[in-house]
């Protein structure tokens, strides 16, 4: 375990050294391809902007709105038929739109409901099995410039469909409530 820890703690300085090293070996001027890979990403970060403040004002205004709690209490009754908590659920929903959100609200439900619940466990795997889809759009293709995103976003959600239905099949299944 020392061993493991230790390698751990040199693995990221060690890329670093061996990644300078070969540069300049290569004859590479490292310090200037660095900062001119800085001001790149600088700029690209600056583009970005727009989109992560358009995408988190539409988060607080459907959490804000009771959108979010009207929407889970109108679907309560469906999802427990499948064995879906409706503490669950807002999750599910966030998962999409927000991997920092999301964290929070799963963290909220391990508190609350403890890590080896029904709900914890649940939580934990829909957070693991489903992505950010509009965050992954918004920023990305965002910042490369990509104004067409339907078949994307059809692709994403369905992905994340997918993983909600498996993790409360599987879950169900591994822990004994199916």
């Amino acid at each position: 375990m020392a061993v493991l820890t230790m390698l751990s703690v040199w693995m990221i300085p060690l890329l670093i050294g061996i990644v300078i090293l070969i540069a300049t070996l290569k004859k590479v001027p490292t310090y200037e391809v660095f900062v001119s890979g800085a001001k790149e990403g600088f700029g690209m970060a600056t583009s970005i902007i727009p989109y992560l403040v358009g995408m988190l004002v539409a988060i607080y205004v459907f959490r804000s709105s009771g959108a979010m709690e009207a929407l889970v209490s109108s679907l309560a009754p469906l999802l427990s038929w499948i064995g879906m908590p409706a503490e669950v659920v807002p999750l599910a929903i966030l998962r999409p739109i927000s991997g920092t959100g999301a964290l929070g609200l799963m963290t909220d439900l391990t508190a609350v409901h403890g890590p080896d619940s029904y709900i914890g466990r649940l939580a934990a795997t829909l957070q693991g099995s489903t992505d950010t889809t509009f965050y992954i759009l918004t920023v990305y293709f965002g910042a490369v410039g990509i104004k067409k995103m339907g078949d994307a976003l059809k692709v994403g959600l369905l992905a994340d469909l997918v993983g909600i239905i498996a993790a409360v099949v599987i879950v169900g299944l591994v822990f004994g409530t199916i």
